[in-house]
């Protein structure tokens, strides 16, 4: 599994969001993109950290930023989720894995001493080249918006 590193060229992919409609990251050069990825909808890691990208919308908005996540999960589990605390953002939907892998952040892991396979919890800083400003593998949820935005200020 090859990680990305500042500098490098954020992998380009179009994927639907949680109503349908299609995002690509080419669509979204000029901006900052901030795009994480989770395992799963509406469990207590994925919901804290969705929850607190959300507290800080505003102010990644100040900075021309949005925020995508992604995960395996259907569109109709990211609508509830979005709907049951109020996400302001776009899930996006990777099924395959595909987009995960491209960027790093699907593969061996290890969670409570045994080594599976699955998303590793990653987030990604793209400046408006869509050049990587900054990579975080194996992230803690809790308290990891606050980091991606101090970054995005930097």
């Amino acid at each position: 599994m090859a990680k990305l590193a500042e500098g490098d060229l954020a992998p380009d992919f179009s994927l639907p969001d949680q109503e349908g409609e299609t995002v690509a990251l080419r669509d979204l050069r000029g901006k900052n993109v901030i795009i994480y990825f989770y395992p799963k909808d509406d469990t207590p890691g994925c919901t804290k950290e969705a929850c607190q990208f959300n507290d800080l919308l505003p102010d990644f908005a100040t900075d021309d930023a949005v925020v995508l996540g992604i995960s395996a999960d259907s569109a109709e589990s990211h609508g509830k989720f979005r709907a049951k605390f109020g996400l302001r953002f776009p899930l996006l939907i990777d099924k395959d894995h595909k987009v995960m892998e491209s960027y790093g952040a699907y593969g061996e892991k290890v969670l409570y001493g045994k080594t599976t396979i699955g998303v590793i919890r990653s987030t990604f800083l793209i400046g408006p080249d869509q050049k990587i400003r900054r990579a975080w593998y194996h992230v803690r949820a809790d308290g990891h918006a606050e980091k991606v935005l101090a970054a995005l200020k930097s």
